[in-house]
């Protein structure tokens, strides 16, 4: 279409100027008309040869135009041809014998079942899978469960939230041996976010918490059939996921407590769940909602009231009839199998409802199974009693930098998480640079070079934040999280073949190495800068004289976020490491600092770095405090809870002062 396009470009205009003005220089004009031309200069005759003029020059621009980028591209390809490998006699002989075969079976036939429709990533021309599937208005698939495109982009908010709840209480610069914030997040939230990041152009625009919740008939609803228990763990969580997203018109949920421990049996005493009431028997939760009938509604315009009851214990005859009574307190009653006291819905493994009496079909609702409604409920649900650090005063790091790893990628066999950085050869003037600090590029003298897939580009950071190297399972488990090795490891190879010949081709060295069933990184032929990261932090946290100026080393090397712009679902953890890795540095270098005012510069840096963490807002105050600008201390401190609350992070009360 492009050549078509350009051709008739090219030949349609002089053919119609020829035609209707005749040739662009028939003559030269004479004395006589060079006269009638000055003593007449806008005639008809001198317009129509001036716009013909114009014509043809606008022709000759874009033939010139087409011509250099035509020899443009016939010298690069030159260029490839020449580069170009040829095949070995024995690369030769096996295709002969390939094609031969080929041709010899080629009369078989053969009924292949087509694949289904995969979503295509927005930034690859490739189809890229994932472990759930989406698609505009059908919801998000996972493994044990179906959820509206809305529930889904609620858990998606909800799982960044509970990363921004660990940026804010991590505490710089305090050694530590507990780094289990940095746990990945359950498999069914890893398989959501996937779903979402693969169909980021084809889902609908976020819509209001409100439009996710099914719409439920009052005064009572029972679910029948075999996926009855699934949908009443959807109900619950969708309800649970409204309540997260819109505090000030809260959905609250009253459920029993047998009703609770049937349907996630999991689930931990020791959690509190934002928006969900326990009640131990069915009777009290009658009780507790015939007393909201005349209560005044709660304080701040929030939904006080509790308007759904979740059970699954039967109820007597007087609570049932209480219970069916209660059209005036705004409440659904949900029963599991408790007997026709409303409508009553036959829920299918996929979530579609009919009405038993009527045969008619109504909303579909989010089904989940145990496992996949208790992954959902860890981005909900927080521990009853948060652990409470005094803000103190960061001191010179005794532990060596953790490595960027987590769960996903296992350590080699008997190596330890607190083991010292990798010692990573320096290369010197190297040709191939991998920068995943920023914006992650892969770069060749300078110049940067094309990654065509997107899973090509998750394998190159993988590599780099983990140089021991990873396993086919590994890459696979990663990349398209949740589906079965085997079904996806053929793309892998493809993925993996094509980033090998792009760097090939650009640099003529084989970097991608493949020992011990490990894929990795040859350090001595590329130049990573999250290695040269954690070279700089192993030397500053081992310096023993002087480690102001390694700090200062570790702040220059670290130029933005890991993989910044991309949101993949396992790079979380390694950028978090990576961000403590700096923070560190930025406290220690504070700590260590005897200007007081240097000292407030390095705590404002840091505080850009992350802006969500309490820490260093504190500190920032207290040092803002000890040179007499109150007013700043107090701007600061405002600014940050505003922020939290922004983010969607119920906002403690204000700091406490520092320690010392």
């Amino acid at each position: 279409m492009s050549a078509a396009f350009v051709l008739t470009m090219l030949v349609v205009p002089p053919w119609l100027l020829t035609t209707l003005a005749g040739p662009p220089l028939p003559r030269w004009p004479t004395s006589a008309q060079l006269r009638s031309w000055i003593a007449d200069p806008l005639n008809q005759h001198t317009l129509t040869a001036g716009l013909t003029a114009l014509a043809w020059l606008v022709w000759l621009c874009l033939a010139c135009t087409v011509a250099a980028t035509a020899a443009r591209r016939a010298r690069a390809s030159a260029r490839w041809l020449r580069r170009l490998p040829l095949p070995t006699p024995w690369q030769a002989a096996a295709t002969s014998m390939a094609g031969a075969a080929a041709l010899n079976t080629a009369h078989i036939p053969t009924v292949d079942t087509p694949p289904p429709p995969v979503s295509a990533s927005t930034d690859t021309l490739h189809p890229h899978d994932g472990a759930a599937d989406t698609q505009a208005g059908d919801g998000v698939t996972v493994p044990g469960g179906w959820l509206p495109d809305t529930t889904a982009q609620q858990v998606a908010a909800a799982a960044a939230l509970v990363w921004l709840r660990r940026r804010r209480a991590y505490q710089p610069g305090q050694p530590s041996p507990d780094d289990s914030d940095l746990a990945p997040l359950p498999t069914t939230v890893t398989a959501v976010r996937t779903a979402l990041t693969d169909a980021d152009s084809q889902l609908p625009p976020a819509t209001s918490a409100a439009a996710a919740l099914p719409i439920l008939p009052r005064p009572c609803v029972a679910l029948t059939g075999d996926a009855a228990p699934d949908a009443a763990r959807g109900i619950l969580l969708t309800r649970l996921l409204a309540a997260m997203r819109d505090p000030q018109d809260t959905t609250r949920l009253l459920i029993t407590h047998t009703a609770l421990t049937t349907l996630l049996p999991d689930i931990s005493t020791d959690t509190e769940i934002p928006g969900l009431r326990v009640v131990d028997t069915v009777d009290q939760a009658a009780a507790l909602l015939a007393s909201l009938i005349n209560a005044p509604p709660a304080p701040g315009g929030g939904a006080g009231h509790p308007d759904l009851l979740l059970l699954t214990d039967p109820a007597n005859a007087p609570t049932a009839g209480q219970l069916a009574a209660l059209q005036h307190v705004c409440a659904t009653v949900v029963m599991l199998d408790a007997g026709p006291l409303g409508t009553t819905w036959s829920i299918d493994r996929d979530g579609h409802t009919r009405d038993e009496h009527t045969g008619q079909r109504g909303p579909r609702l989010c089904v989940l199974n145990r496992t996949a409604a208790t992954d959902l409920l860890a981005v909900i649900a927080h521990p009853a009693r948060e652990r409470q650090h005094p803000v103190t005063e960061p001191a010179p790091p005794r532990r060596r930098p953790a490595e960027t790893g987590h769960a996903r990628i296992p350590r080699q066999a008997g190596s330890d998480r607190r083991a010292a950085a990798p010692d990573i050869p320096a290369v010197t003037n190297p040709r191939l640079q991998v920068r995943v600090l920023g914006r992650p590029a892969l770069l060749a003298d300078g110049e940067p070079i094309t990654i065509r897939r997107s899973a090509a580009l998750q394998v190159l950071v993988l590599l780099a934040v983990h140089p021991q190297g990873a396993t086919t399972t590994d890459l696979v488990q990663a990349i398209w999280p949740g589906l079965p090795a085997n079904t996806v490891t053929g793309r892998l190879y493809t993925t993996l073949s094509e980033l090998r010949a792009a760097i090939r081709t650009a640099t003529g060295a084989t970097v991608l190495g493949h020992a011990d069933d490990r894929y990795h990184l040859n350090p001595d032929r590329v130049d990573v800068d999250l290695w040269r990261l954690h070279a700089a932090a192993h030397h500053a946290a081992t310096a023993l004289t002087d480690p102001a100026p390694a700090w200062q080393t570790v702040i220059d090397t670290y130029t933005g976020d890991l993989a910044a712009g991309h949101n993949w679902a396992w790079i979380d953890p390694p950028r978090e490491a990576t961000r403590r890795l700096v923070l560190d540095a930025y406290a220690s270098a504070a700590a260590a600092q005897t200007d007081p005012h240097h000292r407030l510069r390095l705590l404002q840096d840091a505080i850009r770095v992350d802006p969500y963490n309490q820490t260093l807002h504190q500190l920032a105050a207290d040092q803002l405090n000890a040179l007499g600008d109150a007013d700043a201390a107090a701007r600061l401190l405002d600014g940050y809870q505003r922020r939290l609350q922004l983010a969607g992070i119920a906002a403690s009360d204000q700091p406490a002062s520092s320690s010392r």
